[in-house]
Order: structure tokens, then C-alpha cells, then sequence
């Protein structure tokens, strides 16, 4: 099928290779057009960087455009010019909106179960919450926030030591298979049944914010220890010293047998534990401001705590 794909992310890069297949091999799916956002500042240096899929698009060959705006009339042209059976759209970030809407048909690959995770963090809500299981859900896009009727979903198990780093990308696997699955049934002119999600299992995962991010000593170890697999290794989460200086935390473990002498970051021997509501959570490997990510006792070897 003659498709477009919108994506941006390193998930929908891997959604996008996927649909590609073999760059040798028959070209039933591959994108006459790829769409992503333009180029923005990132890392310490705050370089223009691309996003994952421009720099996929680039590899594979395949026609880029990084608009401003996927709503105004000349990107609306461009998507015309390229004809489209298909419009694919994969972790995109901005909404669509009327003409294309109504005159496309849009397909969505959505990295949760739905209608459980709809929004902008599907992956670590689904972490953070501790759910047994997520999964990968091709849609049909609509006006509303991923509400849209579902084709067909994947369930993924979630394990107890997986971080986003581990577990998007076998979500992007399983979504490129569910995706080409859609789009082969299309090909040979079967229309795919769809199911209305149900609305009372609705929840919403939210854009991570700063406040996502602290570690809040008022709350359980195991929930704060989610939070940090949960932010690693792309957003990472962060406690505060007693000097109240913020202190980035990529690595964390339960520590139970470990009495907490109150709230808060503190040394017992050559561990490096945060004090929590009901317990301690064993800091591994943390990041200065400004420093590398270093194991605790690196960090407790240059810098005084107070002891437990």
C-alpha cells in the first residue's frame, strides 16, 4: 500500500524501519513520505539535534519533511502529493487535525492496551502504576485524545527489572509487526474490524513533568523505585541532598532490611539510601549536576552525607 508515516521518537524510528523491511526487498508498505517535527536543541550543548525518525528517513532513503506546523495547508499539499492509501502515524507529537482527519485514512500505533494509558506517556504510567502487562494497540486516529475505535493489540508482559530502556523498544517491535499485519489486510481489501473502547476503563497517562521526576521521600520505596525504571535512561529521575542540592538517580533498588532514620538522602556505610515512608530506597547509580552518572560509591567517596 502506498502509505505516509508522521512519527518522531526513537520508537516510532523502529516502527518506521519495520515498515520499510528489507531496503532489497519488495517495497509493499514503504512510505512514499516521512513527516517529522523540525530540529530542536538537546543535551548540555543545546546542539540542533534531528529527531530519530529524520535521521531513519535519511538512512532509508525515503522523502523528509520536518513542518512547522502538520496542519497548514502546505504540509496538507505535500501529504495530497504523495497520494496516500494510508496515513500512518507513530508517536508523532502534535495533533491532526480537519482536512486530514476526514480525508485520509490515519492509522495510529499507540504503545498501550487501550483504552488503559491513552496520552503522552503511555510507557512509564504503565511502569509507575506497577501494571503486570502493557502492550501495543493499532487504531483509527480521531479527534479525540487516542479515543478512536482499535484494530488489533498485542499484549506485552512487563518484568520486574524493566526500564523504559528495556521495554519501549519491545513494544516498537511488536507494533511494527501489529502495523504491517493492518496494513497487508488493507492491501488485499479487507476491511478490519474495529472495537469502540470502553469508556469506564479510561486513564489517562499523562506528559512527564518535573514533579514526576522527584523522588519524594514521603512516599513508599516501591513506588519511587518504579519511577526511576520507569525514567531511565531517557528523563531520569532525581532526589535532593540535605543541602539541597538535586541529585539524578538512574539506578535504585528496594532496600527493606535497611531501618530509614527519617526522610531523606543519607549514607550507611558504603550505601547510599534514601529514607521513605515506609523504608529505604538504595540509591546505585546517581548524577551530579553538571557530573557523569557514577556508582554510590564513587559519589560517596568526593561527597559528605550524614551517616545513618
Amino acid at each position: 500500500m502506498r502509505t505516509v508515516f508522521l512519527g518522531t521518537s526513537e520508537f516510532a524510528a523502529t516502527v518506521l524501519e519495520r515498515l520499510v523491511g528489507d531496503p532489497a526487498g519488495p517495497a509493499a508498505h514503504r512510505p512514499a513520505l516521512v513527516l517529522t517535527r523540525p530540529d530542536r536543541p538537546a543535551g548540555r550543548g543545546r546542539r540542533l539535534t534531528s529527531p530519530p525518525v529524520a535521521d531513519a528517513a535519511r538512512m532509508l532513503g525515503i522523502e523528509l519533511a520536518q513542518p512547522a506546523n502538520v496542519n497548514d495547508s502546505e504540509t496538507h499539499e505535500l501529504i495530497e502529493s504523495a497520494a496516500p492509501d494510508v496515513v500512518v502515524v507513530c508517536a508523532f507529537g502534535a495533533l491532526l487535525k480537519e482536512p486530514l482527519l476526514s480525508e485520509y485514512e490515519l492509522v495510529n500505533v499507540h504503545p498501550s492496551l487501550l483504552p488503559r494509558w491513552r496520552g503522552a506517556a503511555p510507557i512509564e504510567r504503565a511502569l509507575m502504576a506497577g501494571d503486570a502487562q502493557t502492550g501495543v494497540s493499532i487504531m483509527r486516529l480521531t479527534a479525540g485524545l487516542d479515543s478512536g475505535p482499535v484494530y488489533l493489540t498485542a499484549s506485552e508482559p512487563i518484568h520486574p527489572d524493566d526500564t523504559y530502556g528495556s521495554l519501549a523498544p519491545r513494544l516498537a517491535r511488536a507494533g511494527g509487526e501489529l502495523l504491517v499485519r493492518a496494513l497487508d489486510a488493507l492491501g488485499r481489501g479487507e476491511p478490519l474490524p474495529f472495537t469502540e473502547q470502553d469508556r469506564q476503563l479510561v486513564t489517562y497517562a499523562e506528559k512527564i513533568g518535573p514533579a514526576d521526576r522527584l523522588l519524594d521521600p514521603a512516599r513508599p520505596a516501591a513506588e519511587l523505585e518504579r519511577v526511576v525504571r520507569a525514567l531511565h535512561p531517557h528523563v531520569g529521575a532525581r532526589a535532593v541532598l540535605p543541602d539541597g542540592t538535586p541529585l539524578g538517580v538512574r539506578r535504585a533498588a528496594l532496600a527493606p532490611s535497611t531501618p530509614a532514620p527519617g526522610e531523606g538522602v543519607y549514607a550507611n556505610g558504603r550505601q547510599l539510601l534514601l529514607g521513605c515512608a515506609d523504608g529505604a530506597l538504595e540509591l546505585l547509580v546517581v548524577q551530579p549536576p553538571g557530573g557523569r552518572p557514577m556508582d554510590a560509591g564513587a559519589f560517596l567517596r568526593g561527597h559528605g552525607l550524614p551517616a545513618a
